[in-house]
């Protein structure tokens, strides 16, 4: 599909989608979720595909929230409602199970939806000039996209209630340093780090990488016992869909 609101590219076995709005910071429309949506899909679909980065255009701004337009109340007529679109109602839960590993490459500031939609993906690099804030409760919105689920279990429960309660902003070493984010590098070496990742992901079985992030999910909320349970139920699952790659 043509995209209006992102980048999509491919490169050796590495989608990347690229939010393209820098003149607002990428701030995001439910347009933009759409072509997020679709973006995700296509990689999926792609065979050649075995990694997917996603990032924002520009050096100042991964994602600032959603578009001004958007906070305005009344809305101007005919503007979309930002909660109805596929990618904040329910599309987190596809992409926690995303088949194929995800890296985050933020290249500025991460704030409210542009820090809720990194929190499904698998890994998260960050440049040293990037900040994060859920500035939700500032706003009066609630925090969305599973965040109240998956930010505790990143950061622990007290760091999350911080966070959200306070709505301030945190630096990129110290969303690290609390487990929010994988690493943090220069600027100018976001994207190298990111495709390393993706890279190193990229030489791995697919396969395992998909039974594995959906055993981990799993594994995460149950006891041991049933974790090690499900590990055994995936075996030969894993190994059937190993054969089916196979022919």
């Amino acid at each position: 599909m043509p995209y209006q609101h992102i980048l999509y590219s491919v490169d050796e076995r590495v989608a990347t989608i690229t939010l393209n709005r820098p003149d607002v910071l990428n701030a995001y429309t439910p347009d933009m979720g759409d072509e997020i949506v679709a973006a995700f899909r296509a990689a999926e679909k792609d065979v050649n595909v075995r990694a997917v980065i996603l990032t924002g255009a520009g050096e100042r701004g991964f994602c600032a929230g959603a578009d001004r337009i958007y906070l305005q109340q009344p809305l101007p007529e005919g503007t979309r409602i930002i909660g109805e679109e596929e990618l904040i109602k329910s599309f987190a839960l596809e992409l926690a199970l995303f088949p194929k590993p995800t890296i985050a490459a933020l290249n500025g500031h991460a704030v409210g939806i542009g820090m809720t939609m990194i929190l499904p993906l698998d890994m998260r690099v960050a440049a040293d000039t990037a900040k994060l804030a859920l500035n939700f409760a500032k706003l009066g919105i609630m925090p969305g996209l599973g965040s109240t689920h998956l930010l505790p279990k990143m950061v622990g429960m007290h760091k999350a209630q911080e966070m959200i309660m306070t709505a301030r902003t945190v630096t990129a070493q110290e969303a690290c340093d609390i487990g929010l984010v994988n690493y943090v590098v220069p600027a100018d070496k976001l994207m190298a780090k990111a495709r390393e990742l993706a890279l190193q992901c990229a030489e791995c079985d697919p396969a395992t990488q998909k039974f594995a992030k959906r055993a981990m999910h799993y594994g995460s909320s149950v006891t041991l016992e049933e974790a090690m349970s499900n590990e055994q139920k995936s075996i030969p699952l894993l190994r059937a869909e190993q054969a089916a790659q196979r022919t």
